[in-house]
């Protein structure tokens, strides 16, 4: 960061059902603490159901908040090309989850509201996910 930079202060919501879980929610905290900004706090791990669909495989959830100079948008991208990168195929929408090597999820951009079609922040749903509201509260 250069000095005169406006640091923001924003969630990210991880998970992952397939591979190694720990091990590429490790890797993706790691890959946006290198492109969005400092990772200053880090939830536990937790393991959880399958949420939206049918899997016999269990998720292992994270909630980070990254200090970042990035714009919301330039967030979403780079977090969108990190899942890209590490295998991910295909983003959810708002039928047809499916097993994942890694999500990410925008879920507080300092107090910004923004809704677009494909940029939601507060993320509309994370009052209703305990995956993502325990490890939240844990960090907040």
């Amino acid at each position: 960061m250069r000095d005169g930079d406006i640091v923001h202060s924003v969630y990210l919501g991880l998970g992952s059902n397939l591979g190694n879980r720990k091990k590429l929610l490790l890797q993706a905290i790691r890959l946006i603490s290198e492109q969005v900004g400092k990772v200053t706090r880090q939830s536990s791990l937790i393991e959880t159901e399958p949420w939206g669909f049918e899997s016999n495989n269990k998720f292992l959830n994270a909630v980070i908040l990254c200090e970042t100079t990035k714009t919301p948008r330039e967030v979403l991208e780079i977090t969108q090309q990190i899942e890209r990168d590490m295998g991910r195929t295909k983003k959810s929408v708002s039928v047809g989850y499916s097993d994942r090597t890694v999500d990410i999820d925008i879920l507080l951009y300092d107090d910004l509201t923004i809704d677009e079609p494909d940029l939601k922040i507060p993320h509309p749903l994370m009052h209703k996910r305990d995956f993502v509201m325990i490890p939240l509260k844990e960090i907040y």
